[in-house]
């Protein structure tokens, strides 16, 4: 594999992001999209306390993955963390990027909140978070998985 490294997208720079949004879309997820629109607009910026958004890059310095961090906004409690919006490009899955991906997300987590919870719909994402420890549940609403943290 080649080198690669997790940045905090600070601010989000959409020209960072394009290629990663397109190829998300082609493949029928609108969240990324819905990532760019929100920041845009305000409505998440990913700078409450304890939130943040990653990219992972290669050395080429093209983004190859994305997640970000929220506190809940459906749990009513600030120790309750959610990933979202993440997405590992389609030629760079199953090489253990969004393990490390997610393990950066959880160690930023542990630093703010008690509990990490995250919503999806698809089989596979299933599989990937629970392999990495997160349980299925919806301990919250719009939440499918969930996971303590110390």
């Amino acid at each position: 594999m080649r080198m690669i490294s997790i940045k905090l997208l600070e601010p989000l720079r959409f020209n960072d992001v394009a290629d990663v949004v397109n190829e998300s879309l082609e493949e029928g997820f609108n969240f990324l999209r819905r990532l760019v629109n929100d920041y845009q607009n305000g409505q998440n910026t990913f700078r409450m306390l304890g939130e943040a958004l990653f990219g992972v890059f290669t050395m080429e310095n093209e983004l190859i993955a994305i997640g970000g961090l929220n506190i809940d906004p459906f749990a009513n409690n600030p120790k309750v963390g959610r990933l979202r919006r993440f997405y590992v490009s389609k030629s760079y899955r199953r090489m253990g990027l969004g393990k490390l991906l997610v393990n950066e997300i959880i160690e930023h987590a542990t630093l703010h909140f008690t509990e990490l919870v995250l919503h999806t719909d698809t089989s596979e994402a299933d599989v990937f978070y629970r392999a990495i420890g997160f349980e299925k549940a919806s301990r919250y609403p719009n939440s499918t998985h969930f996971m303590k943290l110390e």
